[in-house]
């Protein structure tokens, strides 16, 4: 039994799809019978290195800025459609799963033009263009957060699929090994500071106040994104409490070894933290639909994760510094973040894709 997964442009996207794949694996589909589509960003590096098959189109995103690029949109989503669903004939895809993003499109155009059931997973809170024009046409759809399903009417709730990392993460075990990865007296109140894989400016800056400021007092752990890593890997050197990295591809060690987070509060950072029971402080990006807040509302009402707004520097490392200071404050964020932690997401979807695919006549 083949089936079909359509992830591109983000980790937010790309990862759930590989965790879903990994877990059709699990449950005895063949790692070549499980076949990935997308476009020429991460996932074209990210897929095949983690040995699935990728078959890549010419697609791409609508430019928010003015660009004759996305006058040949029309023509590029027929294009990708028609490739995508000759690929579902010659291989006899029985099933196609899409996780947002600009392959999300024509993937689920192929699935309706080849009859096979389209299932669709929203990691956002806000659901992405592509996935609620296809939401009428789909047999199923899965989203990461409640405010999704304003949306997606359909919806059934069950977060985001992650790697078995995170699935079976234990902190107690973990720390002391991920404390030895970075560098850090095992003993250190440790803040992790990230901003996504090419990092955010704004946190940099806002991590070096922090670290420059009291780092005698607690440890900062940054990962700064590659475009900032030499900058800030020389400023680093003002304080032995300071360690700063490029890229983490397993950030697991990350949660594991941080006390306390500063981060965006983009869709997998926040199902992460959900699955790490990390208390954490998080500065949404201030651009586009209020997605990045949305995302940890639900988080922020329990009492796991704290949202202040980016423009509120002052308010951002005041209550940084007070919460690396209240060991019983951040106890407190640990244990909602515990309350709250969905578990088994990725078999929950995969188990759902293999029994629609095997509905399906042959």
């Amino acid at each position: 039994m083949k089936i079909g997964i359509a992830a591109a442009g983000s980790g937010g996207h790309v990862y759930p799809g590989l965790a879903v794949g990994d877990a059709l694996v699990d449950l005895g589909i063949e790692q070549g019978d499980i076949i990935f589509f997308g476009g020429d960003r991460m996932e074209m590096r990210s897929v095949p290195a983690a040995g699935y098959r990728f078959v890549q189109v010419d697609m791409h995103g609508f430019r928010r800025s003015l660009s004759t690029d996305n006058l040949t949109l029309p023509l590029k989503v027929y294009k990708a459609t028609r490739v995508i669903a000759d690929e579902i004939r010659a291989e006899g895809i029985r099933a196609m799963v899409v996780f947002g993003g600009y392959i999300s499109g024509p993937a689920g155009l192929a699935a309706r033009r080849t009859k096979i059931p389209l299932i669709i997973h929203e990691a956002n809170a806000v659901p992405g263009v592509a996935n609620r024009m296809l939401a009428p046409f789909t047999h199923s759809i899965y989203v990461a957060f409640e405010p999704a399903r304003a949306r997606l009417k359909r919806a059934e709730v069950v977060g985001n699929p992650l790697r078995s990392a995170f699935e079976h993460f234990d902190r107690d075990l973990l720390k002391p090994v991920a404390r030895a990865r970075y560098g850090i007296d095992p003993d250190a109140t440790v803040l992790g500071v990230f901003g996504g894989s090419l990092g955010a400016a704004a946190l940099n800056d806002i991590a070096a106040e922090i670290a420059t400021g009291h780092g005698r007092q607690y440890h900062v752990l940054q990962i700064t994104g590659e475009p900032h890593f030499q900058d800030f890997s020389a400023r680093a050197t003002e304080t032995d409490r300071w360690t700063v990295v490029a890229f983490e591809s397993e950030m697991e060690y990350l949660y594991a070894a941080s006390d306390l987070v500063l981060s965006r509060s983009g869709a997998m950072t926040v199902s992460e933290l959900q699955a790490t029971a990390t208390p954490a402080i998080l500065v949404p990006l201030p651009a586009g639909r209020r997605y990045q807040g949305a995302n940890a509302d639900d988080l922020a009402a329990g009492g796991g994760v704290i949202v202040i707004n980016q423009d509120s520097r002052h308010d951002i490392v005041a209550t940084t510094r007070s919460l690396l200071h209240d060991a019983v404050r951040r106890k407190t964020m640990t244990d909602a973040l515990a309350e709250a932690r969905p578990s088994g997401v990725a078999r929950t979807i995969a188990k759902h894709v293999l029994e629609v695919a095997d509905d399906r006549p042959s």
